[in-house]
C-alpha cells in the first residue's frame, strides 16, 4: 500500500502486477451499497478523489476487505476481481468517467445522501 501516491499495488503468481489507485478501488467497490442489488441499480460514486485506505484485511485465501477513510468497509475484493480491475483498468475507468458525464457530475461532486433505498446496510 503506497499511502503517498494513494495506490494499492497487487502482485499475482503469474507475474502480473497492478497499481490500483484508492479512488478507483473505492468507486468500483463490489459491495451492494455501490453495485445495488441488480443491473441498473448501481450507485454512482463521486467525491472520492481524496479517499484513502485505512486498512486491508484478508478474507480467507480468496479476497481482501478494504476499509476506506470515508467509512466504507463492506467491499470484499476477490483476487479475481482485483485482477480484472487491474487488467481492464483503462476501460473500467473510462466507463466510470462516461457515467459521471452522463449524470452531469464530476469526480469531485459530493455524494448525495442516500434516499429511500430499502437496503438494510444503511
Amino acid at each position: 500500500m503506497h499511502t503517498q501516491s494513494r495506490v494499492l499495488e497487487v502482485g499475482f503468481d503469474n507475474g502480473s502486477s497492478f497499481r490500483l489507485p484508492f479512488e478507483y478501488l473505492r468507486v468500483n467497490s463490489p459491495s451492494a451499497e455501490v453495485q445495488g442489488h441488480g443491473p441498473g441499480q448501481e450507485v454512482l460514486q463521486t467525491g472520492k478523489r481524496d479517499v484513502t485506505i485505512a486498512a486491508v484485511e484478508p478474507v480467507g485465501n480468496y479476497a481482501i476487505l478494504i476499509r476506506f477513510s470515508d467509512g466504507h468497509d463492506t467491499g470484499i475484493y476477490s483476487w479475481e476481481l482485483l485482477y480484472r480491475l487491474g487488467a481492464q483498468q483503462d476501460t473500467i475507468w473510462q466507463s466510470y468517467l462516461e457515467r459521471l458525464e452522463a449524470a452531469g457530475v464530476d469526480r469531485d461532486t459530493p455524494m448525495a445522501a442516500p434516499g429511500g433505498h430499502a437496503c438494510g446496510s444503511h
